[in-house]
C-alpha cells in the first residue's frame, strides 16, 4: 500500500516518525514524508522519500516575538493545556484555549502546507495517511483524498482529552453560543475541497500511540499502542561512552526544541549543575556554550558535552534530570532509568512528569521553582530509594510487551482496508 506520513516543519516531530516509515519501508510498502520545503534534506538524511508542499511555517518569528513582547508568555493560562480532566474548567476556559490555539499556533503551522498537501495526496493517492497530532492538514489530505487515516501521537494526548472537555461543556450551552474556533477552521478547508468536516479530523480514524499505558490518559479514541524507538541523526556517540562510569553517572539536560527556538530557556541550569557539584556521582551535561559561559568553571564530577544520542547514554545512567520533552523522556523510561523532571505548564510537560511520577518512575518540580537544594534532595532519593528504580524497571517491562513498529505493520493494513473508503 502506498502511506503518506505529513508533518508540520518540526525536526523533532518527524523523528517521533522516523521509524514508523521505516518499519513500512521494509514491509516493502511505498513511503512519502511530507512537510515544508525546509524539512527536504532532513527528511532525505533519515532514508525517507521527501515531498516537500507549500510553504516554510513562520512560526519561530512568532514565537520569539510573543516571549520578547511578553516575557515568559510561554506559560501561561491559555497555552496550559496540562489539565483537560479538571474538574471546575468552564466553558469560557476551554473556548478561550481554543480561541488561542487555532489562530495563534495551528493555523500557522498548517496552513502554509495544506494545499500543498491535499494537491499531492489527490495525484499520488496513498491508502493511508499518517499525520503528526498537530498537522491536522493530514486529516484533511486524507478525507479529500479517499485514504484512510491515523493519528501517530508522541505526547501524552492532551489534543483529544480537551476536545472531549469542550464536547461536554458545549452540551450546556445554546447551539447557538456552542462556538468551535477548530470546527469553523477544518469546516472552511474542507468545505473548499467540497467536502464537511467531522471529528475524525480532530483524532483520527485511530490514534497509533508511543506514550506507554501508565503514562498516557484514558483515552475515548480507538488506540494502536506502538513501542517507542529512538531516532538521532546526529553524530555517532563518543569513545568515552565505551567504558563503564566508576561511580553512579547521572544525565542532564536542559535545552528542548522549544527553547533553541527562542534562544532561551527557563531550564535552572546554574541551580542543577550546582545541586549535582558536591555529589559523589559523574555528571554527563548537555549544555550549550552560552550555559557554558553562565556557569563558568564546571565542577570535576561533571563532564560537559553539546550532543550525546540518549539511547547510548542512558543505558549506563543511574538518573536523568531534564525539562520534561518527549524524547528525553521516553527514552529514559524504554532504558528504565529513574527521571527528575524539571519542565513548566506548557504543551504536555507538565502532566508528563505528573503521570511518571503517578508510576514511581520520576519526581518533578517546577523548572522556576526549582532551587539548588531542591534538586539535590529529589536527586538523592532517586539514586538512593528503592521505589524509583523499581517504578522504572516496571515502566520499562511495560514498554517491552508493546508491539514494535514493525509488529503493528499487519494491523496498520487491515485497519487501512476496514476505513478507506472505496474510490
Amino acid at each position: 500500500m502506498r502511506v503518506l506520513f505529513a508533518t508540520i516543519g518540526e525536526p523533532s516531530h518527524l523523528d517521533a516518525q522516523v521509524p514508523l516509515a521505516w518499519a513500512l519501508l521494509s514491509a516493502g510498502h511505498e513511503v512519502r514524508v511530507a512537510s515544508g520545503p525546509a524539512m527536504t534534506e532532513q527528511i532525505a538524511a533519515a532514508g525517507l522519500p521527501p515531498v516537500p508542499v507549500g510553504e516554510d511555517h513562520a512560526m519561530d518569528a512568532l514565537l520569539q516575538a510573543a516571549e520578547q513582547e511578553g516575557g515568559g508568555s510561554i506559560e501561561n493560562e491559555i497555552a496550559d493545556w496540562s489539565d483537560p480532566f479538571k474538574k471546575d474548567m468552564t466553558w469560557d476556559e476551554v473556548l478561550l484555549k481554543y480561541q488561542a490555539s487555532v489562530p495563534y499556533g495551528l493555523q500557522p503551522y498548517n496552513d502554509p502546507i495544506l494545499e500543498g498537501l491535499v494537491e499531492f495526496a489527490l495525484s499520488w493517492e496513498p491508502d493511508l495517511v499518517i499525520w503528526d497530532p498537530v498537522t491536522y492538514a493530514g486529516g484533511v489530505a486524507a478525507a479529500v483524498s479517499g485514504a484512510a487515516h491515523a493519528r501517530l501521537l508522541w505526547s501524552v494526548d492532551v489534543y483529544s482529552t480537551m476536545r472531549s472537555s469542550w464536547r461536554r461543556l458545549s452540551m450546556d450551552r445554546p447551539p447557538a453560543e456552542r462556538h468551535d474556533p477548530l470546527r469553523d477552521w477544518l469546516g472552511a478547508w474542507m468545505e473548499a475541497y467540497s467536502h464537511t468536516f467531522s471529528e475524525e479530523l480532530v483524532t483520527g480514524q485511530w490514534t497509533i500511540d508511543q506514550v506507554p499505558d501508565p503514562v498516557q490518559f484514558d483515552l475515548d479514541v480507538s488506540r494502536l499502542p506502538m513501542r517507542y524507538v529512538p531516532y538521532h541523526r546526529r553524530r555517532p556517540a563518543p569513545e568515552w561512552l565505551t567504558e563503564p562510569p566508576k561511580r553512579p553517572r547521572v544525565a542532564l539536560s536542559g535545552r528542548g526544541s522549544l527553547d533553541a527556538k527562542l534562544n532561551s530557556s527557563v531550564f535552572p541550569v546554574e541551580n542543577a549543575i550546582e545541586a549535582v557539584s558536591s555529589m559523589d556521582i559523574e555528571v554527563v551535561a548537555v549544555l550549550t556554550e552560552d550555559e557554558k559561559e553562565r556557569i563558568g568553571t564546571l565542577p570535576d564530577n561533571v563532564r560537559m558535552v553539546d550532543f550525546v544520542p540518549f539511547h547510548m547514554l542512558l543505558p549506563s545512567c543511574s538518573a536523568l534530570i531534564h525539562h520534561g520533552g518527549f524524547g528525553a523522556a521516553s527514552t529514559a523510561s524504554l532504558y528504565g532509568v529513574p527521571q527528575l523532571l524539571l519542565p513548566i505548564r506548557h504543551a504536555d510537560a507538565w502532566v508528563r512528569a505528573e503521570r511518571l511520577n503517578k508510576a514511581d518512575a520520576a519526581l518533578y518540580e517546577h523548572a522556576l521553582e526549582a532551587s539548588a537544594e531542591d534538586i539535590a534532595t529529589h536527586l538523592t532519593r532517586l539514586l538512593e530509594e528503592p521505589r524509583f528504580a523499581e517504578g522504572a524497571a516496571r515502566l520499562r517491562g511495560r514498554i517491552a510487551d508493546t508491539p514494535t513498529p514493525h509488529g503493528i505493520v499487519a494491523e496498520l493494513e487491515r485497519l487501512t482496508e476496514k476505513h478507506r473508503p472505496t474510490r
